[in-house]
């Protein structure tokens, strides 16, 4: 499903904690949790204070990549404490071929950013049924399950 191939993602948070926020060339990473769902998996990023129109969610092959600025509030005030970050936070996702990311569903409610990602229909588990051949029968038919079809029906192949 999800492939974990960023090793060095606590450098980054230290040098955040370090450095402050994301900036336009070099984002903030956002955090994020994903999980599986029956036939769906789904990835829940956390994005408080972000305007839903500053999210930009773009799928190259299997790249799945989320951007989002949270603008600095600006004012005729003195600041007294700036401790929440500002500025753009990205998450690039290598997602595996079993997914299908034609059909990539996006809600943002209360700050939290919901992805739903389908499994794809030739991933997904299905029976094969295996016949028999009677004797002196010419030709041999195997029967396999249609996915996502109802458990009687089913389509043959002949060799």
């Amino acid at each position: 499903m999800l492939m974990r191939t960023d090793p060095f993602r606590e450098v980054d948070r230290l040098a955040q904690q370090l450095l402050g926020a994301g900036t336009s060339s070099r984002p903030a990473v956002m955090p994020m949790d994903a999980w599986r769902e029956g036939d769906t998996f789904v990835v829940e990023f956390d994005l408080p204070g972000v305007a839903a129109d500053s999210i930009d969610i773009d799928v190259e092959r299997n790249v799945l990549t989320v951007k989002a600025e949270r603008r600095p509030a600006n004012g005729d005030w003195e600041m007294l404490a700036a401790e929440r970050p500002s500025g753009v936070f990205s998450r690039q996702l290598v997602l595996g071929d079993n997914l299908d990311l034609q059909r990539v569903g996006a809600d943002y409610e209360s700050g939290v950013l919901k992805l739903r990602i389908p499994v794809a229909e030739r991933a997904k588990p299905r029976k094969v049924r295996v016949s028999t051949t009677t004797a002196g029968a010419s030709e041999a038919t195997a029967v396999t399950g249609t996915p996502g079809a109802p458990e009687g029906e089913q389509t043959a192949i002949s060799s």
